[in-house]
């Protein structure tokens, strides 16, 4: 509660004062410079009464103690240590066949999609939740091509993969099973 003559000072702001008159939840200070100014009262916090503008606190202490003090952030998510990682299939021509170097772009790119497809076929048929296609940036004519192969399924969802792991370069698809 704020009374005529208080000493005041705003929480926000470098400006001291005493309050000269009170209208509702405004409250009209007189500055130390001589200003009068009108703020809201929970703006303002008291620091003393009378009319001598000796102004001896802490502010900087009234600011720490408005300010809310930040959580530390701890990863409440549990993981099942049985749970294993979805299966990663690099589709990198290097590591589908030992002599790439004599294919032409056409052949590898055919390599690189029949691969996938037998992989999504397999995660299919063994009802794999969800598996990873490494495909690398590169200008994208890969992730395109993959991306109008995964299409053509019924009950599949894709996405980029998880940016901090993998980058702009894979693939996450999920299969979506059936529980008969």
């Amino acid at each position: 509660m704020l009374n005529k003559g208080d000493k005041v000072s705003v929480l926000d702001d470098a400006i001291d004062g005493v309050v000269v008159e009170i209208n509702g939840s405004e409250v009209t200070i007189e500055t130390t410079d001589g200003f009068s100014l009108t703020f809201k009262s929970s703006e303002l916090i008291k620091i003393g009464s009378g009319n001598a503008m000796d102004f001896k606190f802490n502010k900087s202490q009234v600011i720490s103690e408005k300010e809310v003090a930040k959580p530390n952030y701890i990863n409440k998510e549990k993981k099942n240590k049985k749970e294993i990682p979805p299966p990663e299939f690099d589709l990198h021509i290097e590591k589908l066949v030992k002599n790439y170097k004599s294919m032409n772009n056409y052949d590898i790119l055919t390599k690189q999609i029949d691969t996938a497809k037998s992989h999504i076929e397999f995660a299919i048929r063994n009802r794999i939740p969800k598996i990873v296609f490494i495909h690398g940036v590169g200008e994208g004519v890969l992730k395109s091509d993959l991306d109008f192969l995964l299409g053509r399924y019924d009950n599949i969802v894709f996405q980029d993969a998880n940016y901090q792991k993998y980058g702009l370069g894979a693939t996450e698809v999920y299969f979506k099973q059936n529980t008969k």
